[in-house]
């Protein structure tokens, strides 16, 4: 059995019969007026962090999500895309785009303005869309990358780029290890398929994504998800995963390389009200402004000794100058 086919058998089961404990999600759902999330949908939810913020949801987006669990983020995206087919969401299981189907029933039942013809559901996979190219405005997956091996993932992240618009944004929350899983982990399918095996570094989950073409990656929080311990697990030493949430831009390839965010923060206090690289960048006296790590390092070559810049704190929320 491939660690594809154990993963879909995994998520069968997981369709069939909810299985509440079967991730660690890190945020709560989403609470806005007038939304009811159903609570099938909740012991349903799959995924190991919050993928899209309600910034990125402005303007009826068509939106994509890819590996649908029990449906909770498709209704969620919906209440920003009150439109017939303005969320696609894709799954390669059989039962769980039919557990979604039924939950989605309930949904309507707990929520006046939902229709289940807002959602249309797709059977695919991530490795093959059955979606048209530059269509999407915002894609999402949860705890799904991180299970493919590389070849995989490179497919994966290209058939998410094809379908974006320009501008579009890919947004995802995965696990992701320091330590590199292959030598401390058994590479067992199914420890693979909960998540638990496969989990890259995060200098290689960003190199993914922009070995692919994304201009302009943002990691919007890292948060700590489980550790693995020896006698618990195949291992011979403690393995501390986090929980990343990241958003991938369809951006231009700027032609010095891609702008990552990593939650980095320049700070000018010198004499005067501001200074100004004349490369785009106009820093105010006291007044932080989140940069990207390229420009962090041209700001620190200049040698000034009245601008800092900060560490990384793997947290932007946008608003930054590149």
């Amino acid at each position: 059995m491939s660690y594809l086919e154990a993963t879909n058998d995994l998520y069968r089961e997981a369709a069939l019969t909810p299985d509440v404990g079967l991730c660690c999600t890190t945020n709560p759902i989403w609470e806005l007026p007038g939304l009811k999330i159903p609570k099938i949908m909740q012991e349903m939810n799959y995924g190991c962090g919050s993928t899209v913020h309600a910034r990125d949801l402005s303007n009826n987006p068509k939106m994509l999500y890819v590996g649908v669990g029990g449906g909770m983020e498709l209704l969620q995206f919906s209440y920003f895309n009150r439109q017939k087919g303005g969320v696609v969401g894709v799954d390669v299981v059989d039962e769980m785009l039919e557990a979604s189907r039924k939950n989605f029933k309930t949904a309507e039942e707990e929520n006046d303005w939902f229709k289940s013809e807002f959602v249309d559901l797709k059977k695919g996979d991530a490795l093959n869309l059955p979606v048209e190219d530059n269509t999407i405005d915002v894609a999402a997956q949860n705890c799904l990358f991180n299970i493919f091996k590389e070849e995989d993932l490179k497919r994966a992240i290209e058939e998410m780029y094809r379908v974006l618009k320009p501008h579009g944004k890919l947004v995802m929350s995965d696990p992701t290890c320091e330590q590199e899983m292959n030598t401390t982990l058994r590479n067992d399918d199914r420890l693979r398929a909960l998540c638990l095996s496969g989990s890259l570094p995060i200098k290689q989950y960003v190199k993914a994504l922009t070995d692919v073409g994304f201009g302009t990656i943002e990691i919007r929080a890292r948060k700590p998800y489980r550790i693995l311990a020896p006698g618990a697990y195949p291992t011979e030493e403690l393995i501390y995963i986090e929980s990343i949430e990241v958003a991938a831009i369809k951006d231009p390839m700027p032609e010095d390389g891609p702008c990552v965010f990593t939650g980095k923060a320049a700070i000018y206090y010198g004499d005067e009200d501001y200074f100004d690289d004349k490369k785009g960048h106009v820093l105010l006296k006291n007044q932080p402004l989140a940069v990207c790590d390229k420009t962090a390092g041209a700001l620190a070559s200049i040698g000034r000794d009245d601008i800092f810049i900060s560490e990384s704190t793997f947290h932007y929320d946008g608003g930054g100058c590149c």
